[in-house]
């Protein structure tokens, strides 16, 4: 006989969702709603109200979900260390429903995306269902071996700047209108900005990847020098964003981008003399306030870099849907 808890359905139910990680949901909506702002040609029907609902679904709950679903499958082992209350470690979940969960996710969102390909037609089609695969694939082999591409940061940053920063411009300006070269843009700034949220996020397993033989960049070059790489690319986004403000003849948003510049620094300087403790007027904000969106960490590195989060994501987030307003604007 097993000595695992028996669970009830509406707690199976729960554990199922908690497995998707509603939280990361959150993550790849704000590119959505830039890539669909920047076509300029959504309507204001029930159709493309579906349309909007129906990619907020496919990107979210599906797309994001199954990757979470999958990571906590094949992370079993180093869950039991960083995570010991996650569904599966926890024995909420076996193993075999966990793979039940990701499988029916991933037959769904796939579906769903050959028939929204399939409606829309022609090259926008083949790239919205081409993008859905690509972060689906990526997804995957992010975590199942033999790729598990999460194990080397060299591979795992760039897999997941393109799945949750790029392709998600890509896919939602497809839905409602041709490729406009100022969203690949965009595509491209998210796609390193993803990358360098992501190399700070794993302070949160630093412990568990060291046992486990992840080479994150905090395991192999330490806390103080992952911050400041973090912090190059995210100033160089900044740097470039504004250039392309400038040069697409946007001079408010130009002179918005340099002023988050400016702030971001302010509150990176800290960090860096301090990776554990730096910056911690904005401990409110986590604990208080965004804590229950982003999460909360006992891990030090972990909580300053949700600290930073906050500040950076806001500054960055709107001035990326402004400039997707003005794109947007720009085509109508």
């Amino acid at each position: 006989m097993s000595g695992a808890p028996r669970t009830g359905f509406v707690d199976k139910v729960k554990a199922h969702i908690e497995l998707l990680d509603p939280v990361t949901w959150i993550s790849v909506f704000p590119c959505l709603a830039g890539g669909v702002m920047a076509s300029g040609a959504m309507q204001a029907s029930f159709h493309d109200y579906l349309l909007l609902f129906a990619l907020f679904l496919l990107y979210g709950p599906l797309g994001t979900g199954f990757s979470q679903s999958v990571n906590d499958y094949y992370d079993l082992e180093l869950d039991r260390v960083n995570e010991p209350t996650r569904p599966i470690p926890s024995g909420r979940l076996t193993e075999s429903e966990a793979v039940w969960n990701w499988s029916i996710v991933l037959v769904v969102a796939v579906v769903l995306s050959s028939f929204i390909g399939l409606h829309i037609g022609g090259q926008r089609g083949i790239v919205f269902v081409g993008s859905l695969i690509t972060g689906l694939v990526v997804g995957f082999i992010y975590s199942a071996p033999p790729l598990k591409l999460k194990k080397n940061i060299l591979l795992s940053a760039p897999a997941v700047g393109l799945s949750y920063g790029f392709i998600t411009y890509l896919s939602a300006n497809a839905l409602f209108s041709e490729i406009r070269p100022e969203v690949i843009w965009l595509a491209i700034l998210n796609f390193f900005m993803a990358m360098a949220l992501i190399i700070m996020n794993d302070f949160k397993s630093k412990e568990g990847d060291a046992k486990g033989g992840m080479k994150s960049l905090a395991v192999m070059i330490g806390s103080k020098n992952t911050f400041l790489v973090a912090f190059l690319i995210i100033d160089l986004v900044f740097g470039l964003f504004a250039w392309l403000a400038w040069q697409w003849g946007f001079t408010v948003l130009f002179w918005c981008v340099l002023a988050g510049l400016a702030l971001n620094v302010f509150i990176q300087v800290p960090l860096y003399r301090d990776p554990k403790t730096g910056a911690s007027f904005m401990q409110h904000a986590v604990n208080d306030g965004f804590g229950n969106a982003i999460g909360k960490s006992d891990v030090h590195e972990h909580n300053a870099f949700l600290r930073f989060q906050i500040a950076n994501n806001f500054l960055f987030l709107t001035n990326q849907l402004f400039a997707a307003a003005l794109i947007g604007i720009k085509y109508m």
